[in-house]
Parts: C-alpha cells; sequence; structure tokens
C-alpha cells in the first residue's frame, strides 16, 4: 500500500482559498470607512460604504478623524493608500463567496499579481538562456574547488546579505530570483536544497521581520502610527542581530549533519530528484571550461541583480522597471554568446516555462486575498481582534498584539497593506495601557516575519516548488526555528515594556 503523498502547492492554496470562502458564509460582513489623499485635488477623500467625500487636506481635518498622522505623511507620498479610520466599523450585508468566486478567485489573483508573475516568468527566462550557455556549470565548478572545506562560509554569506536586504529596503518577492542561481552552488558543496531555501527565505524574512529602514512595513506603519519610524529602532537592531545569529547556527548545525549523512535530510529521498534538476557538477570532465566569454556572460547575469538592488532602494523602482532589467540582460547575454534569433527566443520561452508553476502559485495565493476583500470579513477579523485586548495588563497586551499580527498575516499576506490597515486602528490602543506606539509596530514586524517564515498564503510554497520540495518537510525542518525566533520576540516586546 503506497504511503499518502502530502498535496502539492497548488492544492493546498485552493483549499485555503476554499476555507475562506467558507468563513465568507460565517463571518459577519463589515468595513472600516478609508481615508486616502487625492495629490492632484489636494483633498482627503473619505470612502464610506461605496460613497466618497471630499474633505479639507489639513491637520484638524485628521485630528478630528481620530488619525494621529501628520499632515506632511499624506501630503509627500508616505502614505499612498487608503488607511482605515478609528472608530468607523460597522456591519454591512454579507457578500457570501460561492462556487463561482472560488474558481474565479485564481483568475483574478493572477490578474492582480500579473506584475510579480511577469517578473518571475522573465527571470526564468534569462536563467534559460545562460543555463544553455554553460556558465553556470562552469561558474558552479570553479566556486566548488574555492569553497571547498570551509562550505559553511556560504551559509553566512548568503543568509547575512539577504537579511541585510531585508531589513533595509525590503528584499522578499525579489529573492525567487535568487533560487534558480544559488541552489546548484549549495548542492555542489554537498548540502541539500533546504539549506538553499533556508538561507534565502529565512534570510529575508528575518530582515523583514526585524526591518530596520524598510519603507515597505517599518516606514509606513510608524507613519500610520503617527510616530517617528526612529523610534525603536534599537530594539529591531538587537533584535536583528541576535534572531541572525540563531538563524545562521541552525542553518549551519542541520547542513552539516546532512553533508557528514545525507539520510539525516529531511528531504533524503529525493535528493537524486532534484539534483537532476539542477545543474550536475559532481562529472568535473563535463564542465566547460570557464572561458573570458562565460565569465563575461555571469558578470552580466549578475550584474542585472546589482542594478535591481540599486533601482529598487534607490530609484523607486518597482516590477515594470525590474523585469526591463532581467529582459535587458538576456538580450545582451544572447549578442554576447553569438546566440541566433530562433534559438534564443526557444531557450528564452524553455527557460520562462520552467518557472510557470511558481507563477500560477503566486497568482492562486493572491486570489485568497481577493476572496477575503470581495467578501468583506478582512475588516471584521481587524475589528474583533482590536477589542480582545481590552483592559488588558501591558505586559500581556503586546504579546497578544505579536500573536493577532502573526494571524492576520495569513489573511493579509502584504506587509504594507498590513500596515496602513491595521496601525491606525491597532496603535493607540498602547496609549490606553501606557506603552509606546512603537511597540505596537515592532509586535507588528515580528508578528508578520514570524509568520512569514511558514504562511502558505505568502512565497515559500511558490519558493518550495522550484525545487520540488514538499510543504510538510519544510514545516519539519523550520518550526523548531520559528519557535526560537518567537521566545525571542516574546522577550524582546516584554522587555521593552518595562523599561
Amino acid at each position: 500500500m503506497k504511503k499518502p503523498k502530502f498535496p502539492t502547492a497548488h492544492t493546498i492554496l485552493f483549499l485555503i482559498a476554499g476555507l475562506v470562502a467558507a468563513l465568507t458564509w460565517l463571518v459577519p460582513a463589515g468595513q472600516y470607512d478609508r481615508l486616502s489623499y487625492d495629490q492632484t485635488a489636494n483633498t482627503f477623500i473619505r470612502t464610506s460604504e461605496g460613497e466618497a467625500t471630499s474633505l479639507a487636506a489639513t491637520q484638524e481635518t485628521l485630528d478630528g478623524l481620530n488619525i494621529k498622522i501628520g499632515l506632511d505623511k499624506f501630503t509627500n507620498g508616505d502614505i499612498g493608500k487608503p488607511i482605515s479610520i478609528p472608530g468607523t466599523y460597522k456591519n454591512l450585508d454579507p457578500r457570501p463567496q460561492g462556487v463561482m468566486a472560488l474558481f474565479e478567485s485564481p483568475i483574478k489573483g493572477i490578474l492582480a499579481a500579473s506584475d510579480i508573475i511577469l517578473l518571475v516568468l522573465i527571470i526564468g527566462a534569462l536563467i534559460g538562456i545562460v543555463n544553455f550557455t554553460g556558465a553556470f556549470e562552469a561558474g558552479i565548478a570553479w566556486l566548488a574547488v574555492k569553497l571547498r572545506g570551509k562550505e559553511y562560509t556560504l551559509i553566512i554569506m548568503v543568509t547575512t546579505l539577504v537579511a541585510l536586504g531585508g531589513t533595509t529596503f525590503g528584499l522578499e518577492e525579489e529573492t525567487i530570483a535568487f533560487y534558480p542561481i544559488l541552489i546548484p552552488i549549495f548542492l555542489a558543496a554537498k548540502y541539500d536544497a533546504i539549506v538553499a531555501v533556508a538561507s534565502i527565505y529565512v534570510g529575508s524574512s528575518l530582515g523583514t521581520l526585524a526591518s530596520t529602514t524598510n519603507p515597505f512595513s517599518t516606514i509606513i506603519a510608524s507613519d500610520a502610527a503617527g510616530i517617528n519610524w526612529t523610534v525603536g529602532l534599537n530594539d529591531r537592531l538587537i533584535m536583528f542581530v541576535v534572531g541572525l545569529i540563531i538563524c545562521i547556527w541552525y542553518i549551519i548545525r542541520y547542513a552539516q549533519r546532512v553533508k557528514k549523512d545525507p539520510k539525516r535530510s529531511v528531504i533524503h529521498d529525493q535528493l537524486e530528484d532534484i539534483q537532476k534538476l539542477f545543474v550536475n557538477t559532481t562529472q568535473e570532465g563535463n564542465v566547460p571550461k570557464l572561458t573570458t566569454r562565460l565569465r563575461l556572460v555571469l558578470l552580466v547575469f549578475s550584474f542585472c541583480f546589482v542594478v535591481m538592488i540599486y533601482g529598487v532602494s534607490q530609484l523607486d523602482w518597482w516590477f515594470v522597471e525590474m523585469t526591463t532589467v532581467f529582459l535587458i540582460g538576456a538580450i545582451l547575454i544572447g549578442l554576447i554568446t553569438r546566440m541566433n534569433e530562433r534559438l534564443f527566443v526557444e531557450k528564452f520561452i524553455e527557460g520562462a516555462n520552467t518557472l510557470l508553476g511558481v507563477s500560477f502559485i503566486i497568482g492562486i495565493a493572491r486570489g485568497v486575498t481577493v476572496l477575503m476583500d470581495d467578501g468583506l470579513i478582512s475588516d471584521t477579523l481587524l475589528y474583533y481582534s482590536s477589542s480582545l485586548t481590552d483592559g488588558m495588563h501591558k505586559g500581556l497586551f503586546i504579546n497578544v498584539m505579536l500573536y493577532i499580527y502573526s494571524g492576520l498575516t495569513f489573511f493579509i499576506p502584504s506587509s504594507s497593506g498590513m500596515a496602513v490597515l491595521t496601525m491606525p486602528v491597532m496603535s493607540p490602543l498602547a496609549d490606553g495601557v501606557g506603552i509606546g506606539r512603537e511597540l505596537v509596530v515592532n509586535a507588528y514586524l515580528y508578528g508578520v516575519g514570524l509568520f512569514k517564515i511558514i504562511n502558505p498564503t505568502g512565497i515559500i510554497l511558490a519558493s518550495l516548488a522550484i525545487v520540488n520540495v514538499g510543504y510538510d518537510k519544510w514545516l519539519k525542518f523550520v518550526l523548531p526555528l520559528v519557535l526560537m525566533l518567537c521566545a525571542l520576540a516574546m522577550v524582546s516586546l516584554t522587555v521593552s515594556v518595562y523599561l
């Protein structure tokens, strides 16, 4: 009798979508009024039950709505999305999502996530071109020789760099691009694919958990809470350093165990199959020599990521610009290697096809959020979550906030969306228990970051799909680490409350 296999990422997400659709029949529909800033007319727009009203763009308007945010945060573009207006939650007529809405949700999700999906496909196309040139094989063989005996430095370097990107400018979805490149290097170092995924994904999650200057979470959340983003920075820096040390120790400990005995890998039954998915560096005689032309190919490929990171962090680039960089990179590599036009198009499409499954996962995950928004239950969950903390002692309050934000992340995986929707409602609760609002911001960051490590509606399933690793195997590997980081977050928040 065959042992039943864990469902694929696509099936898991569709089951979650079905659960959310069922919740829209059980959870009361409701919504907060929204406030947005119209830069063209220099007015506020208040939206209530679909009706829009213009308000004067003044600090008096904000104060009258009990929104403790400076006017300049709206006018200078720091807060670009509509925010929830505290105290305006009202029940609405139910809008349950039926079977048709359930099957429409992945389609709507794909449309809503078309920007990141296109980025993933173009990156896949670029990788297909580079793979055909043999540059990866040659480069990995060279790197494997250089790292022989000190492969653990690869874990330290990758995890640290990705974590720094996460904490400073929100490196998250962009890490999808790193897996096909780094996984063969980890495999060449005799580690398994879980080590590669952990170094990238856990590094990114730890960075966003302890965000320092991340504009998409820390700065937006602080602005929405009405405080300066530098308040609470020292606590986040300590959390980042200590958390990074724990993550690196945990990954290296597992990696060394697997290297000594591959049977101790959580994916030991898949090692050969995963090896076949990527460049095989074990047969050194078949590896092309790292010629000047192949070095130039790798240089152009690497420079694409440098340009992308610089553009996102310094030039306010987003998915259109990032995707264009990788398209230009693919064309340049085709010219450098003198590929004919027909062959270039063939390998370009083949490469994009390898990440098509990942793209569908991203779309289905976004569809879950679409169901919640269409069913009008997102704000209801927020309203009842905020009511849980009434009358709590400050030490208990801040830890409950941590878990509330972890739970809300399942339904609102976007960190910036979470910030603008929840912070105007949640941050004033800190005033009632006598603590600083920056602690609510930190609880939000830690809660979102912790659950992001295992959140099936985030990008972890898309990341695992690249290496064909099941979600159950990931949970088996990472849950002890999540518990360690959770304990660290609770200690950090509790100590901060009493200092």
